[in-house]
Formats: C-alpha cells, structure tokens, sequence
C-alpha cells in the first residue's frame, strides 16, 4: 500500500508526462516555424477559410486563474504552470517574447472575429484546465485517507 505521499507522485506521473512532452512539441513547433518554414517572412498562411498560421510576438505576462483547495489539483496546476513557464521562460530568453502562431476567425455579415493568437503551450493549458473542471464537476469524488 501506498503512503498518500507516494499516491500523489504516481497520480502526477502522467500529467508529468504529458506537460514534458508538450514543452518539446511547443518548443519544436515554433523553432520549425521560425526557422524552417519561415512565417516571418512569408506573413500570414491561410490553411483552412477559419484558421491562418501567424508570427505574434507576445510580450505580455499571463495572469493566475483558478485557486482550488484540493491538493492533487494544485500539484497538477504547479506542474502545468511550471512547465508553462519554463517554455515562456524559453521564448523570453531566445526572442525577447513569447512565440504565438496559431490564428482562428470566423466571418459574420462581413465582419471578421479573431481570436487571440495561441501555441500549443496555450492549448495543453486550457486542455488541463477543462479537465480540471471536468473533475471538479463530473469526476468521481476522492476517497478519503483512512
């Protein structure tokens, strides 16, 4: 049996996991696009009529969101924080900025909406987010340590 210490380091496993491998394939993605496919100079792609590839330079800082009392949650949000982090560390220290690529819109009665520019870093937070509110909602309460 597992000390509730212990259970918390094999819950956190893969979310671990999957914010390592997040960093690399955000990191990968902008390094292909800065320097491979070059969007600085080719300007904005269009790849579908409601998704365009972008170069935004995010100078900006981000901002805290949820605070949950539930310690597993805030393991996984300092996990998925400090990866964040690190890889904003990462575009910081090479560019100056936060690399941001990805671009969706819509167009209503002639009038174009945007939303904010993104990276896949972005994405991996607000899939974690979701599912932490999933859980938070839907989820199958903890057992409670004996």
């Amino acid at each position: 049996m597992e000390s509730a210490g212990g259970e918390c380091v094999t819950s956190l496993r893969p979310g671990i996991i999957a914010g390592l491998v997040t960093l690399v394939l955000d990191q990968a993605s902008k390094l292909w696009l800065l320097y491979v496919f070059d969007i600085g100079h080719r300007g904005t792609v269009k790849v579908t009529p409601f998704f365009d590839l972008v170069l935004a330079w995010n100078i900006g800082i981000s901002f805290g969101w949820f605070q949950n009392d539930n310690p597993y949650a805030q393991a996984a949000l300092m996990v998925i924080k400090a990866l964040g982090a690190i890889g904003n560390g990462i575009d910081r220290l090479a560019y100056g900025a936060v690399v941001d690529f990805a671009l969706f819109h819509v167009e209503i009665a002639g009038n174009t909406f945007n939303w904010y520019v993104f990276n896949l870093a972005d994405v991996a937070i607000v899939a974690g987010v979701m599912a932490l509110l999933y859980d938070s909602f839907i989820g199958v309460p903890a057992a409670k340590a004996p």
